[in-house]
């Protein structure tokens, strides 16, 4: 019998592997709001005694990973109008092979650590592996600014994950203080992509290397 939980992190792994081969960035948008909410509830399907208080949190991070920062990202790309990357570091195709190659390996490794939860869910701590792993990747392979930033927030849903994993009383305090510290990230970086767009007319970071002192 599959249980909740793996269903949740299945749906997490594939967003990953959308968001490797998405050009278009509103639905990259999109697929980073989805996984912000499937990542949100994992604690309330993991068997801990959730409390008031850890409810309403989880809301509120739900809240702030599905519609709040992707709200904040759209507004943004609208401002700039650009739609699509283009010319990424690394192709889609190449990079869905890595992300289903980065899914076999964590797999793999994953039972070599000795972590508690693993006994909840077969695929709790590969899909933090693969959050983690994945965001770096995207931060590399891409030359758009705004899909690497969706590459940081791919990142903090793992670090998310690797504070539920560890957390035996679903405590949030740590993971709520970076919530709020990538949605700071986010508002600044939508300046700062406002200011490239202004002064290149492109969203390509390889641009930025022009600039001199």
């Amino acid at each position: 019998m599959i249980e909740p939980l793996d269903t949740i992190l299945s749906l997490a792994l594939l967003s990953i592997l959308f968001s490797f081969g998405s050009s278009f960035l509103p639905g990259l948008i999109k697929v980073m709001a989805f996984q912000g909410i499937i990542v949100s509830i994992v604690p309330l399907f993991m068997g801990h005694d959730l409390s008031t208080s850890a409810i309403l949190f989880t809301l509120v991070t739900m809240t702030i990973r599905g519609i709040v920062i992707p709200l904040c990202i759209y507004k943004a790309i609208k401002k700039v109008a650009v739609r699509r990357e283009v010319q990424p570091i690394i192709g889609f195709n190449a990079s869905i092979l890595i992300g289903l190659g980065l899914i076999i390996a964590a797999a793999y490794v994953s039972p070599k650590f000795d972590v508690p939860s693993i006994s909840i869910s077969s695929l709790l701590l590969p899909t933090t592996i693969v959050l983690l792993v994945g965001g770096m990747f995207l931060l590399i392979a891409r030359r758009n600014a705004i899909a690497m930033v969706l590459g940081y927030i791919m990142m903090e849903n793992g670090i998310y994950l690797v504070g539920t994993t560890f957390s035996v009383r679903a405590l949030h305090i740590v993971e709520f203080g970076i919530l709020l510290d990538v949605l700071a990230a986010v508002m600044i970086m939508a300046i700062i992509l406002q200011n490239i767009k202004k002064t290149f007319d492109n969203m390509d970071t390889a641009l930025l290397r022009t600039l001199k002192e």
